[in-house]
């Protein structure tokens, strides 16, 4: 427990610079982004299902599906703060995610990281129901679960900074996906739509707020981890 809360040795700058480039390379090219945008699903599907409990909604089912969607859940009011704020979670999430990752590096607390990582993804694997939704959420937290108790501080740093990399990066290209759906008539049930419903406020304002999260996100984070 005194490993797991203290703090550890900070990277040199380039292993930083290296592992932001490694995270870029998996979300630019449109082939790899097709297998790497599955972690980004469990965290936006993560991110509803977190929200929902917060709010006092009853978290019923996630699931994740092999094209990348996936579907989130719940009970409860079905409009109201709770209800506005779990639909509001699912885009925001990844990018929160790596700016409180990034937060936690500049601590120098790269273990609390990575446990912390691996007690969200096997609390959300309580609640996925689907096979390919428990295969990804296994695969992923066995990864963070092997580098924690395998391997050196220097392979969990590249390991941590490369996933924080790659959740705030990861983070901005959904929400120009869907905004391009949206422009072609797909996605009408996205969930800029589903809060436009909720709140009588247009589905592009809400797009705005996503891309405002996520860019800011990435923008505050990389000052962080860089040093700037």
């Amino acid at each position: 427990m005194t490993e797991v809360l203290g703090t550890q040795t900070a990277p040199e700058q380039w292993l930083v610079i290296a592992t932001a480039i490694a995270a870029l390379a998996a979300v630019v090219p449109r082939r790899l982004w097709r297998l790497s945008r599955n972690a980004i699903t469990i965290a936006h599907e993560g991110g509803h299902g977190l929200v929902a409990l917060v709010t006092g909604r009853r978290l019923e089912s996630i699931r994740l599906h092999s094209d990348t969607s996936g579907l989130t859940v719940s009970r409860g009011r079905p409009t109201g703060i709770g209800m506005i704020l779990t639909a509001a979670a699912g885009y925001t999430a990844a990018p929160l995610l790596g700016l409180g990752g990034a937060w936690l590096l500049t601590e120098h607390r790269i273990t609390l990281l990575l446990w912390l990582a691996t007690a969200l993804l096997l609390v959300m694997l309580v609640m996925v129901r689907n096979a390919y939704g428990i295969f990804t959420v296994l695969v992923t937290g066995a990864a963070f679960l092997l580098v924690s108790w395998l391997t050196g501080p220097d392979v969990q740093a590249a390991f941590a900074y490369s996933v924080v990399w790659f959740l705030l990066l990861g983070g901005v290209r959904p929400v120009f996906e869907l905004q391009g759906k949206r422009r072609h008539g797909g996605a009408p049930d996205s969930d800029a739509d589903q809060l436009a419903r909720l709140t009588n406020v247009h589905p592009v304002l809400w797009l705005f707020l996503f891309h405002a999260v996520s860019i800011c996100s990435l923008i505050g984070a990389s000052r962080w981890l860089l040093g700037l």
